[in-house]
């Protein structure tokens, strides 16, 4: 099985002079394997989603993305690939409010350069997928925050992405809703979706991870399958 992300030596310094925030660490992700990663707060989690998401460097090592060496390419070069390559969903949504839900989850691919209809109809697939089809015309703060979860990841869906990276999608939920979005998460990885899960909710990891990885310090301490951590 290929992977997605290969991570060789990576380490992250804030600070010349002090600790690294993050590493060193190396670390791999299989293509359809779903990985958790918890610590406490400062513990490296933040920092490692965004080294994987190329939206920071490291400061030693390699990063590797679907292939792609991440950490050599230019911005523009970085924002061209993730747009292709990586969907992102937020803890707080960052949805647009003045366009509707259609539009927010279609607006990826029209930046990546899709085709007006293919690109409508698969945010039609990804909205009737997710329950929120009756919501397509209306805008993000009618909607409840279980409903605009739904929307941020239909958007990170839109291109296909091979990785898809969460950081804390329940942290801003009811329990409800955080449930509705677990299961969801469940049902992507089941269908082969590559995650890479931040959170700080352990039963979260449990139900939607076939691995999880703890941080402390920025070091790895634990690499367990989902199976040995029940």
């Amino acid at each position: 099985m290929s992977q997605v992300i290969e991570l060789e030596g990576v380490a992250k310094r804030y600070d010349g002079a002090g600790a690294p925030a993050l590493g060193p660490l190396t670390l791999g992700v299989a293509e359809g394997e779903a990985l958790a990663v918890t610590g406490p707060s400062g513990s490296g989690k933040s920092t490692l989603l965004n080294l994987v998401a190329g939206l920071d460097r490291p400061t030693d090592g390699t990063v590797t993305v679907a292939g792609r060496r991440i950490d050599r390419l230019s911005e523009h070069s970085l924002a061209r690939f993730r747009r292709a390559h990586i969907g992102i969903v937020f803890q707080f949504f960052h949805l647009l409010d003045d366009l509707t839900v259609a539009d927010n989850i279609q607006l990826p691919a029209q930046l990546a350069g899709g085709g007006r209809r293919a690109t409508a109809a698969r945010a039609d697939e990804l909205m009737e997928r997710l329950g929120i089809q009756r919501h397509a015309r209306a805008h993000p703060g009618r909607l409840s925050g279980g409903e605009r979860q739904r929307v941020g990841i239909a958007r990170a869906l839109i291109n296909r992405p091979a990785l898809l990276l969460a950081d804390e999608p329940t942290g801003a939920l009811d329990t409800a809703s955080g449930h509705d979005v677990r299961d969801l998460l469940d049902d992507l990885h089941r269908g082969g979706q590559t995650i890479v899960l931040v959170t700080h909710d352990p039963a979260l990891a449990q139900a939607c991870a076939s691995r999880t990885i703890h941080l402390v310090d920025g070091r790895l301490a634990l690499d367990t399958p989902a199976r040995a951590a029940r």
